[in-house]
């Protein structure tokens, strides 16, 4: 009965911590993409004030 529960507090802790990772990685992604923009921006702007 005790590994019964156990497996699944494991299983739910191994959930947990996926879903955690997969938000942080979209979250890095996320900041990645607002950088790259945020540098085209910023060539777009310096090539036209040339």
């Amino acid at each position: 009965m005790n590994d019964l529960v156990q497996e699944r507090i494991d299983e739910a802790r191994r959930k947990t911590a996926a879903k955690k990772r997969a938000r942080q990685e979209l979250a890095e992604a996320r900041i990645r993409g607002l950088e790259a923009r945020h540098t085209a921006k910023l060539r777009r702007w310096n090539k036209d004030q040339r």
